[in-house]
């Protein structure tokens, strides 16, 4: 039997938990719990958004990025979980998060008025409270210079704070930011926009959204359709 076909007989055989290498050192790699999006092309593409770990979302402006931070919302507060949202610059639709299924009774919405140190130390609070089933931290409208200000302490004590825990941690930037610290980077761009209509009467009924994945595996690409809201 290869490697591989041995691997895929013992997780079918103990799929909670299997002991790679030397089995005397005791060393066991445990599944990582995670949570659906309730979309079976992005579900399919992650397996989930990962508990007790940093998820990293990027990508430019009208990429989708606010589209996945619903998607994990509504997945978790439907499953009558409480989740929170630092709104860095205001940018949090609730009328779009509502349309998408999140539950708005259940999300604590906090909203630092453009101060991006506010947001961080928010975030800090709130994972180190503990309790939460996801906690999205959106700094996608932060300036190179901000980030500049940003000591690459946070992301490890981030990742140290959701650690062994239930709760998800979603960042929404431009651009990566979050190194080795996050189990799940996605990248998004809109591929398409729908407009249907007669000319000069066309209107906009939402985008197409190319997701890759950079972590934990390269390259894997999917898409998924965004409705637009009203």
């Amino acid at each position: 039997m290869n490697p591989a076909a041995a691997r895929a007989t013992l997780l079918e055989l103990c799929p909670n938990t299997v002991t790679w290498g030397d089995p005397q050192l005791g060393r066991t790699t445990p599944r990582q719990p995670t949570l659906p999006s309730g979309v079976e092309t992005l579900d399919e593409l992650t397996g989930g958004f990962p508990r007790g770990a940093i998820t990293e979302i990027a990508g430019p402006e009208s990429s989708g990025r606010a589209v996945l931070a619903n998607l994990l919302l509504a997945s978790a507060t439907g499953q009558g979980e409480i989740c929170a949202l630092i709104d860095t610059h205001g940018g949090f639709d609730p009328a779009a998060a509502d349309a998408a299924g999140v539950r708005l009774p259940q999300l604590v919405w906090v909203r630092c008025g453009g101060d991006a140190g506010k947001a961080f130390r928010a975030a800090d609070a709130l994972l180190h409270a503990g309790g939460f089933g996801a906690v999205v931290l959106d700094l996608c409208r932060m300036t190179r210079r901000d980030w500049q200000r940003v000591p690459l302490s946070y992301w490890y004590r981030f990742r140290r704070a959701v650690e062994n825990t239930p709760t998800i941690l979603a960042v929404l930037a431009s651009a990566r930011q979050g190194h080795a610290c996050a189990s799940l980077q996605l990248e998004l761009r809109r591929s398409a926009a729908a407009w249907p209509g007669a000319p000069g009467f066309e209107l906009f009924r939402g985008i197409e959204i190319a997701v890759a994945t950079r972590k934990p595996i390269r390259n894997a690409e999917g898409k998924l359709n965004a409705g637009a809201v009203g």
